[in-house]
C-alpha cells in the first residue's frame, strides 16, 4: 500500500479509540487497516480540497477573508493573474501600456474572454466593477484599497465628496480600459491580480441584486472553473471545469470539489480514506507526518496578531495593551502548538513579504517589538494599575472555532493570567464570519486575527491602522502614524521610494511602540497532499493557493 506506515499506525490507533468508546464492554486483538473510499477510482479528475472555515462571501468587492479569495480566485479572472513564482502576469490582459510618467494605463482586453451566461467580457465589466468598490453605498470593506491603488478621485469617491463615476477609469471602446493615477504606484499590476479588482456583469447583477453569490444560478464565471453546487456558510462547495474559458486547454482539472472539515483530525481520516486531496494539519499531526513524502511546508504571509479594542474600558491604556503584548511566549505558541513552520512575530510587517530599494527584505533592515519578557510585562502593568486606579480586569477574547485558533487562543489565556496578576482572559469561540462581524462593528475586547498581503508592498499592512480605517477593527488612532501613511501613498513620500521605505519602517515602530496591536506570529502552512496531485501552487502574497494548473494522475 502506498501510505507509510507510521500513517495507518496513527490511523489504526485513533480507531482503536474510537471503538473502545464505543463499545467499552468488549475487546478486540486487532483493528482492519482502512480501505479506499468506494469511488475514489475515477477517470475523472477532481480535485478534493479541505477547508478549515466556511466561505463567507463569494462577492469579490465583497469579500475580505483568504478562503473566499480562493474559492472565487477559481471562477474569476481578473487583469492579471498570479504565476508560480507569485509574480503578476496577464489574464484577461492582451496589451498594456503603462504612461512615461507612471500616472496612465492603458489596457486592451482579450476578446474571446466570456462570462459563462455568455456575455462577452468587456471593458465596462472593470468600471462597473471599480466604481461599485469605490462607491460607500457598496460598504466594501476593501473600498479603501482603490485609494491605495492611486486612482484619480478614488478618495474622494470614497468619501462621498464626487460620484462614482469621476473615478479614474473609463472604458474607451469594449475592449480598450483606461485608468488615471494621481501618484505613481509601483506595485499597481501587482494590485490587478487581486480580488477586489475583478470585473463584474452589471446587467447580470441588475439581474440577481441581492441575492449575488447565494446559490450557482447567482453566480457568473469568466475563469477557469464554474460553481455547479453552492450555498452560503455550505460545508461543500463544487466547481466544474468551464469549458468556455479562454484558456481551458491549461486546465487539466475536471472540478474541484471543497469540504469544511474543522476538526484536524476528521481531516486527516478523509484523506487516509482518500475522501480528500489536499489536507492541513494541526499540532501534534505535523510532528507524525513531517517526514513523509507528501508532506508539505510552506511559510506563509499571513500575520497573527491580537487586536485590542481601545474604545474598551482599560485598553486605552498603552501600559496595559503593552502588559499584555509582552506576557505570552511565541517561541511556545509556535514550536509546542502549531508546528507548521509558524514562527514567532515580533513584528507586525512579515518577513519574506517585499524588498526594498536597497535589494533588501524589509525585516532584514528593521527593528523587533514587543518580544515576550513576563517581567517587562509586569512593571507595565503596574504601571497601568496606578494610571487607572484599578487592580483587575477581565477581557473577553473572541476567536474562531478552528482548532488551532481554540489551542492558541488557550496559551494565550493561561500565560497572560499567569504572568499577569489581576487580569482575567475570557476566550468566545465562534464562527470565523461571526467572529469579523462583532470585530467590524467594534463588539468586542480582543481579537485573535490575521491578515494576509495583498500586494508585495508593506503598505498591504501598514495602512490598516490609519485612523477610522475599514480594517482598523480596534479604532487605535496617532495623527504622526497617519501622515506618513498619506504622504507615502499618494503625497511627497510616494514620489522618493528610499524615504517612502524608510517612513514606512516608522510607521511599524510607532504601531508596535503604542502596541496599538499585539503580534503573535507568522503562519507556516503544513499540508498533506497526495502523491498523484502535483502543479498545485503556494503563494505567500494575494492568493495562497492556486489550481489552475494542477493535475491530479
Amino acid at each position: 500500500m502506498k501510505k507509510l506506515n507510521k500513517k495507518y499506525l496513527w490511523l489504526s490507533g485513533l480507531a482503536s479509540v474510537l471503538l473502545l468508546g464505543a463499545c467499552s464492554s468488549e475487546s478486540t486483538d486487532e483493528v482492519e487497516e482502512p480501505v479506499e473510499a468506494e469511488g475514489s477510482e475515477t477517470d475523472e479528475q477532481v480535485l478534493n480540497v479541505q477547508l478549515d472555515v466556511e466561505v463567507a462571501s463569494m462577492d469579490p468587492q465583497i469579500a475580505t477573508d483568504g478562503t473566499s479569495f480562493e474559492v472565487i480566485a477559481n471562477i474569476i479572472e481578473g487583469l492579471y493573474q498570479t504565476d508560480s513564482d507569485g509574480k503578476a502576469i496577464p489574464a484577461l490582459v492582451e496589451s498594456a501600456e503603462k504612461g512615461e510618467d507612471g500616472l496612465s494605463y492603458t489596457f486592451k482586453l482579450r476578446e474571446d474572454a466570456t462570462w459563462s451566461n455568455g456575455d462577452p467580457v468587456t471593458a465596462n465589466d472593470f468600471v462597473y466593477a471599480w466604481r461599485r468598490l469605490a462607491d460607500p453605498d457598496t460598504g466594501s470593506e476593501y473600498s479603501y484599497i482603490m485609494g491605495i491603488a492611486g486612482l484619480v478621485n478614488a478618495n474622494e469617491v470614497l468619501d462621498g465628496e464626487k460620484a462614482p463615476e469621476e473615478l479614474g477609469v473609463q472604458a474607451t471602446d469594449d475592449y480598450t480600459l483606461e485608468v488615471q493615477l494621481a501618484n505613481p504606484v509601483p506595485y499597481f499590476e501587482s494590485l490587478m491580480s487581486f480580488i477586489p479588482f475583478f470585473p463584474m456583469n452589471e446587467d447580470f447583477m441588475d439581474e440577481v441584486g441581492d441575492s449575488y453569490g447565494t446559490s450557482p444560478d447567482t453566480l457568473l464565471s469568466n475563469g477557469a472553473f464554474t460553481v455547479s453546487s453552492y450555498e452560503p456558510a455550505a460545508t461543500s462547495i463544487e466547481l466544474d471545469k468551464n469549458e468556455d474559458y479562454f484558456d481551458a486547454d491549461s486546465v487539466v482539472l475536471d472540478g474541484v470539489d471543497y469540504q469544511v472539515i474543522k476538526d484536524s483530525q476528521q481531516a486527516m481520516l478523509s484523506y487516509q480514506n482518500g475522501e480528500v486531496d489536499v489536507v492541513t494539519l494541526a499540532g501534534e499531526q505535523v510532528d507524525l507526518f513531517k517526514d513523509d513524502p507528501e508532506f508539505v511546508n510552506v511559510q506563509a504571509g499571513y500575520l497573527w496578531y491580537i487586536s485590542p479594542n481601545t474604545l474598551v474600558e482599560g485598553l486605552e491604556n498603552e501600559n496595559l495593551r503593552k502588559a499584555l503584548a509582552t506576557s505570552f511566549d511565541k517561541q511556545q505558541i509556535t514550536d509546542t502548538i502549531l508546528k507548521d513552520g509558524s514562527v514567532p512575530a515580533d513584528y507586525i510587517i512579515p518577513d519574506g513579504l517585499a524588498v526594498g530599494p536597497d535589494g533588501k527584505d524589509f525585516r532584514e533592515t528593521s527593528d523587533t517589538y514587543l518580544e515576550f519578557d513576563p517581567e517587562a510585562a509586569k512593571e507595565s502593568l503596574e504601571a497601568a494599575k496606578a494610571e487607572l486606579g484599578k487592580d483587575t480586569f477581565t477581557f473577553g477574547l473572541v476567536v474562531e472555532d478552528t482548532e488551532s485558533a481554540i489551542n492558541v487562543s488557550q496559551v494565550l489565556k493561561s500565560q497572560i493570567e499567569s504572568n499577569l496578576d489581576g487580569v482575567t482572559i475570557e476566550i468566545e469561540q465562534m464562527p470565523k464570519k461571526t467572529r469579523l462581524e462583532l470585530m467590524k462593528q467594534g463588539d468586542y475586547d480582543l481579537g485573535l486575527t490575521r491578515w494576509g498581503p495583498d500586494y508585495a508592498d508593506p503598505m498591504t499592512y501598514a495602512d490598516l491602522w490609519v485612523t477610522d480605517g475599514n480594517n482598523n477593527d480596534g479604532s487605535w488612532s496617532n495623527a504622526e502614524y497617519d501622515e506618513l501613511i498619506a504622504s507615502s501613498i499618494n503625497g511627497e513620500l510616494s514620489l522618493d521610494n528610499e524615504a517612502r521605505w524608510e517612513a514606512l519602517k516608522e510607521t511599524e515602530s510607532i504601531l508596535m511602540n503604542e502596541a496599538g496591536v499585539l503580534p503573535v506570529y507568522q503562519k507556516g502552512n503544513a499540508v498533506m497532499m497526495q502523491d498523484n496531485v502535483s502543479g498545485f501552487d503556494f503563494h505567500a502574497v494575494g492568493l495562497p493557493r492556486v489550481y489552475k494548473f494542477a493535475v491530479k494522475e
